[in-house]
């Protein structure tokens, strides 16, 4: 099969063949037919796990994917061949990704169900940018009428977290250039700070000078994420997606915070893809690549132009989007 591995870390990302694996016990094999890219793909390459767990090489890369279940292994009952299903397959411990032909997954905890209104691009590109939408907008326990800043709207998992804070009623200040800044609008975002013209803290206490609610930081680092947290009042929650939130020193301003990673359990996973299948969250494909073009698709993304979701087709020969 073909796949684009990682043969080490900080090495250039390739297209190989390689062996189609058989499913062990509680496993299930599945024929991808698209793969989502997201952020954490190329920093696993850069070792943002390194001395977390164990790598095997060649690492396939890749976490989210959408296919139809090829083979089931010994024990499996919850799913069966040709059964259309979406999830995670990253697990670095085994070499396991998403960015291939053929990937193995747990049977149970990482898959959910694929309706057949759903095509498989756009259920590829939900796992870790709607579940960490659906998680970090959660975790600030923001409520009808309070205000949140979503820092880092414009892209994938930015756009579906503007979507969750409007459906739960709250105003959403979205943090984009301008090229986005219309679409933002369109999907629930009620202020859009324009990160290009000014420092977004200055802008949003401009406007809202006793403060706001609660902050979704998508993009921020450690000696950043203090400054941010200044758009708070006494109480407020800052939720940081990079782990750049110090805890305590958060909680000796009176403020909350949490660092939080995407976490597609199957219940969640089944709740997107009922939410995009009834119209009620959007999910803006805004680059598609075949599975060859994998390199250049994440150094689009490590180069900070994604606008959206960007997907890999297992098909040769697709046509950019």
């Amino acid at each position: 099969m073909r796949a684009v591995i990682a043969t080490d870390f900080d090495t250039e990302p390739e297209l190989a063949e390689l062996p189609v694996a058989e499913p062990g016990p509680g496993e299930v094999l599945v024929r991808l037919e698209a793969a989502g890219v997201n952020p954490f793909d190329w920093k696993v390459v850069d070792g943002a796990l390194r001395g977390v767990v164990e790598h095997a090489f060649p690492l396939v890369l890749g976490s989210d994917g959408a296919g139809v279940v090829e083979r089931v292994g010994p024990g499996v009952t919850g799913l069966a061949a040709g059964d259309r299903v979406f999830g995670q397959f990253m697990d670095v411990e085994r070499g396991r990704g998403s960015y291939a032909e053929f990937a193995l997954a747990p049977a149970e905890g990482k898959l959910a169900l694929l309706p057949t209104t759903l095509p498989f691009d756009l259920a590829a590109a939900l796992p870790t940018a709607g579940a960490g939408a659906h998680d970090f907008v959660a975790a600030t326990e923001v409520a009808a009428g309070q205000i949140v800043l979503v820092n880092g709207a414009s892209g994938g998992v930015g756009q579906a977290a503007v979507q969750v804070a409007a459906a739960k009623g709250a105003d959403v200040i979205a943090t984009t250039d301008p090229a986005t800044a219309a679409y933002l609008r369109e999907i629930g975002a009620t202020e859009i700070v324009d990160f290009t013209e000014a420092p977004t803290v200055d802008q949003v206490l401009a406007a809202h000078p006793d403060g706001i609610d609660a902050v979704v930081d998508l993009v921020s680092g450690p000696a950043d994420t203090g400054r941010v947290a200044d758009v708070l009042r006494p109480g407020g929650t800052i939720v940081s997606a990079n782990g750049a939130v110090d805890v305590d020193a958060i909680a000796e301003r009176g403020l909350h915070g949490a660092n939080l990673y995407a976490k597609a359990t199957p219940e969640t996973l089944a709740a997107l893809a009922e939410a995009v299948a009834g119209g009620e969250l959007k999910v803006r494909i805004d680059f598609k690549a075949p599975l060859e073009r994998a390199p250049a698709a994440l150094e689009r993304s490590r180069a900070g132009n994604s606008r959206g979701k960007t997907v890999l087709t297992m098909q040769e020969n697709t046509v950019d989007a």
